[in-house]
């Protein structure tokens, strides 16, 4: 029979077995076929006292899958493991040799940094075996993370009704509520500026108070303000001026974090929906002559690019742009980089976003773009810039002023639509030059508290202080938010950029994990862990000292809150259960907050919350043609009206306000039942 490859997704699949063509079946593992079992003490599907050794069981949903993989091996000459090249990745391999019953020590591995035919055919000629020390390096992270979510998740749902808690999703949770109170906390100061206006050939440019006496000035009152401008009245003299030539050098190619932060600023993509489009354009598009992987693996912390494509980009930026434009950058990357495959970048400079534009959805063709972009002028010159710096003197008074305009671009021929810059041109000016100020103007401002987080900056945050990793900042995000604990919100009435406030249940959930849990749930020790779990990538660390380590230090924080945290009563509503008489209380439930009552389960009573914002239906006289039935105007949650019959739900009619009816949506799929947040009453 074929050689057999197993690889993880199924567009993925597609594009390989074009490169390898009939002498071999490629076939996916859809992602992960097993994980950590949920039994055994506490569920954890992890035996604490014989040495943590993990339980793993088949996915439910992959019980099919991996029959089927296994029928194809039995026949195959060979079997070849092709998931992706990382740590996860490596896992899903062993997790498939073990399913499989292939050898360990077999070389049946193959790694390949992008999915193009030079790279997959190379690949194939040297497997190797599983590197069991990346294994061990993320069975471990699983590990941790499994003792530590569903330790803390049911101690914190216990507790106070908390859905979950985690090794890095609670620290970037803390970074969010922490920043939110140094907001709430902040006490504003009064400060004053003062700025004088001036022309000379036409051209207007401002200079403003910089010094007082020879010292930096500082202006705290409205009277101090004035008696600045009081003083300004009459000529100022150029009493200094200064030439300057900057230089600005291109940014280093992309990596996953600095991906995420770019697409949300300038493409205002989400850090799971840049991820997604990434992941597609890694796995292979259709271009015209079948499927090709148009960028390198999405998932990476190098800053590295390969000496071919250095080559080739420099022949491209001479081509296109002359010798001028050449750089001569070779990347360095972060010391805490883990250097396992190089930077994002397109796989083929030959594939021009605009000559494959008409292939790709919009969204693809603006984030290969941006990545071809970067990619390229990550190896051109250095960005040129005149700049200019003035100083107007006025007694003991000093103004100063700056401009700045472009004499070579550089790398931003290419990345200019990225880089935000405007040119400030000051006029031709002379020392000793008198000019007298068209205005002078005092300006109160009061100090701005610290700005909450954007997505792009929280990402930036956490890649900072080393927590978690490229390939998780994504779907962190997605869990604090999916779990109730902040919202990404508008961070004005007139603003369109959202940044993450903290909800009530968030903000407590961090108050109980800094109360009890300081000692793991922070930026230093999730840093550290990182580091461990590194170290044991590397083979400079066993993985069982680091788990000991952990529990030794876990157990008596978690006894400790079990013994001292006080069980969060539910709110009470006022009002008396109208089946047994007890107490009536405010829950939370999946549709959100709900009535019920306090001697639940012994008393079932629920009812729905009233939206109090929510209008009712206005009567309107008219006849619904279709039963006979009142139509209603209503409010459609879009904010519209029309009209509607009062016998909905068993008539559907509607219509608009002007009489013309309305015909519902047809859907192919079932639609899930709304509801207004609480539980339907039995």
């Amino acid at each position: 029979m074929k050689n057999l490859v197993i690889v993880e997704s199924p567009s993925k699949s597609k594009t390989i077995q074009k490169y390898l063509g009939s002498g071999y079946t490629v076939v996916s593992s859809k992602g992960h076929v097993r994980d950590l079992a949920i039994k055994g003490k506490d569920g954890l599907g992890v035996d604490i006292d014989n040495d943590f050794t993990p339980t793993y069981e088949v996915s439910k949903d992959k019980k099919e899958v991996l029959a089927d993989l296994k029928k194809q091996a039995a026949k195959a000459d060979a079997v070849y493991l092709a998931t992706d090249p990382d740590r996860e990745g490596e896992a899903i391999s062993w997790h498939l040799a073990q399913e499989l019953d292939l050898a360990e020590d077999a070389q049946d591995r193959v790694t390949f940094h992008e999915i193009t035919k030079n790279a997959v055919l190379d690949a194939f000629k040297a497997p190797r075996a599983i590197d069991m020390d990346l294994v061990h390096s993320q069975e471990t992270r699983r590990i941790l993370d499994r003792i530590i979510g569903f330790k803390l998740s049911k101690l914190l749902n216990n507790k106070i009704k908390s859905k979950s808690a985690g090794r890095v999703q609670s620290v970037a949770l803390k970074l969010i509520v922490e920043r939110e109170k140094q907001i709430q906390s902040f006490v504003p100061v009064e400060y004053w500026t003062v700025d004088a206006e001036f022309t000379k050939s036409r051209k207007s440019f401002t200079a403003s108070l910089s010094r007082i006496n020879g010292e930096k000035a500082e202006l705290h009152t409205a009277e101090e303000a004035q008696a600045v401008v009081d003083a300004c009245q009459g000529p100022f003299t150029v009493s200094a001026l200064k030439h300057t030539d900057k230089s600005v050098s291109p940014f280093k190619p992309f990596i996953t974090s600095t991906l995420q932060q770019e697409a949300s600023t300038k493409l205002n993509f989400s850090a799971k929906r840049t991820m997604s489009i990434a992941q597609r354009l890694y796995e292979g598009i259709d271009i015209g002559r079948g499927q090709e992987g148009l960028i390198t693996y999405m998932r990476t912390d190098s800053t590295r690019l390969s000496a071919q494509f250095m080559a080739t980009a420099t022949e491209k930026i001479t081509a296109d742009f002359g010798r001028e434009y050449r750089g001569f950058y070779r990347m360095n990357n972060d010391a805490n980089a883990q250097d396992a495959h190089e930077a994002i970048r397109p796989t083929d400079l030959a594939n021009d976003p605009e000559t494959i534009k008409e292939y790709l959805t919009s969204e693809q063709y603006r984030l290969y773009k941006l990545i071809y972009a970067r990619a390229l002028a990550s190896q051109m010159s250095a960005a040129k810039f005149a700049g200019t710096s003035i100083t107007l003197n006025r007694g003991i008074y000093d103004f100063a002023a700056s401009g700045s305009s472009m004499v070579f671009d550089g790398w931003l021929k290419v990345y200019g639509d990225y880089y935000s810059n405007k040119d400030v041109v000051l006029p031709e000016l002379s020392e000793g030059e008198e000019l007298n100020a068209k205005s002078i103007k005092a300006n109160q401002h009061f100090t701005e508290p610290p700005a909450r987080y954007t997505e792009a900056r929280l990402i930036r945050e956490m890649e900072e202080d080393g927590i978690g990793r490229p390939s998780t900042y994504a779907s962190i995000i997605d869990t604090i938010q999916e779990r109730g604990y902040c919202e990404l919100k508008p961070a004005g009435p007139k603003s369109r950029t959202k940044v993450f406030f903290p909800t009530e249940q968030g903000t407590l959930t961090v108050e109980k994990l800094d109360e009890f849990f300081s000692g793991i749930i922070n930026t230093e020790y999730t840093a550290r862990m990182e580091s461990d779990l590194d170290e044991i990538a590397g083979g400079d660390l066993n993985e069982l000292s680091v788990l000991s380590a952990f529990w030794k230090k876990f157990v008596p924080l978690l006894d400790k809150a079990y013994a001292e945290m006080e069980k969060l009563q539910p709110e009470k509503v006022g009002e008396i259960c109208p089946d047994c008489g007890g107490e009536l209380v405010y829950r939370k439930g999946k549709y959100g907050k709900f009535i019920s009552c306090s001697n639940y389960p012994k008393c079932k009573y629920t009812r729905n919350i009233e939206d109090p914002v929510k209008e009712k239906p206005e009567p309107t006289g008219k006849v619904c043609p279709e039963c006979g039935g009142e139509l209603l105007k209503r409010k459609s949650r879009y904010g519209t009206y029309f009209l509607g019959c009062s016998n909905y739900p068993s008539c559907r009619h509607m219509e608009t306000l002007d009489g013309e009816k309305i015909e519902p949506k047809k859907s192919g799929t079932k639609t899930a039942r709304r509801s207004t947040g609480g539980r339907k009453k039995k």
